[in-house]
């Protein structure tokens, strides 16, 4: 995958980009990303690119001018073409007033061949950059940020983990919280249809939900235990447990998600039994 940024503050992403699985998938080619300073496309002598509002307010706006011709000068698609669908290609204005940002879409973005992520900054960005520049709007949460350059680096960094071997371990993405991928029912018995080798399995996906937790050695720390199930050997009762942590935190955290999420019969009742004791 290519990725471009471009930004007034270049010299920001020498820290984000330069650690861990995105510095690795940059090293093993995986995705180039370059960083193009908006202020080389303006070609007044102080280099302007933002300018009062029209109609008066507070604040100003991210010029125009610098950002279409920045975009041209990368040679991406046409718009016509990226909203088409004929090329793989997106160009993204990073924007409070965007659509929220999410596991879903970073697993649209990792599927494309090339992604241009346009940081705003100041009071917004000319709306013209979104009707006729960008071909999408993506906010990384309900909240305002100064500038659209921590919210690329978010985007980078979720995107590019997605990426086929990123990861060392590929499974560790699809068992993670906000993914929808789901574990077939019968691990042993998929191994079987694809030819593997069968072995137990002791994980269980997300499904779109938070993940479950995570424990590590020491099995007690300073009188506190691990839940004796996770060192129990039976691999179907941790399946459950962890189903059912996970389905707590959910509730607890973020019950929004349980809203048109696909739960079988046994997370229900235990979804209406945990209720029953929170009153």
């Amino acid at each position: 995958m290519k990725a471009d940024i471009l930004t007034i503050f270049p010299g920001f992403f020498r820290g984000p980009l330069e650690h861990g699985i995105t510095r690795r998938a940059c090293e093993a080619g995986l995705v180039t990303i370059r960083i193009h300073d908006l202020r080389e496309f303006a070609h007044d002598n102080h280099r302007t690119v933002d300018d009062r509002p029209f109609g008066g307010g507070e604040g100003m706006v991210l010029k125009p001018e610098p950002l279409f011709e920045g975009l041209e000068s990368l040679g991406v698609a046409s718009r016509e073409d990226r909203v088409a669908g004929r090329v793989a290609q997106s160009v993204i204005l990073l924007s409070a007033q965007g659509q929220r940002f999410n596991q879903r879409v970073a697993a649209e973005l990792a599927a494309l061949d090339r992604m241009v992520l346009i940081c705003g900054r100041y009071e917004g960005v000319d709306e013209r950059v979104a009707d006729f520049l960008a071909d999408r709007e993506l906010s990384i949460g309900d909240y305002v940020l100064s500038g659209g350059e921590m919210a690329a680096a978010v985007v980078i960094e979720a995107v590019t983990r997605l990426l086929p071997g990123a990861v060392g371990n590929e499974a560790s993405t699809r068992q993670e919280s906000f993914t929808q991928h789901q574990e077939p029912a019968d691990p042993a018995a998929a191994n079987r249809e694809s030819g593997k080798s069968v072995a137990p399995s002791s994980t269980c996906s997300s499904g779109g939900l938070l993940d479950y937790p995570h424990y590590t050695r020491p099995a007690e720390f300073r009188g506190m235990a691990v839940p004796e199930v996770l060192v129990s050997g039976n691999h179907e009762e941790i399946r459950r447990w962890r189903r059912q942590r996970a389905l707590e935190k959910t509730l607890r955290n973020r019950p929004d998600l349980l809203e048109g999420a696909e739960l079988s019969a046994e997370d229900s009742t235990f979804l209406v039994h945990i209720k029953k004791d929170d009153h």
